[in-house]
C-alpha cells in the first residue's frame, strides 16, 4: 500500500517558491521587465550582425 500524499491549498499563493525576495518581480512591473529584456535581446542581434 501507498502513503497517502495529501497536500492541501497553499496558504501561500502570493509567493512563488524557492525564488529568493531579492529576485520575484511586483506584478505592476512585469511589462517592463519583459519590454527591457526585448530591447537588450534586439541591441545584441544588432550587434551581431554589424560583426558580420
Amino acid at each position: 500500500m501507498g502513503r497517502d500524499n495529501k497536500q492541501g491549498k497553499s496558504q501561500n499563493k502570493s509567493t512563488l517558491p524557492q525564488t529568493p525576495k531579492n529576485q520575484k518581480i511586483a506584478p505592476n512591473k512585469v511589462q517592463e521587465e519583459f519590454s527591457q529584456e526585448l530591447a537588450d535581446l534586439e541591441k545584441l542581434a544588432t550587434k551581431k550582425k554589424q560583426k558580420k
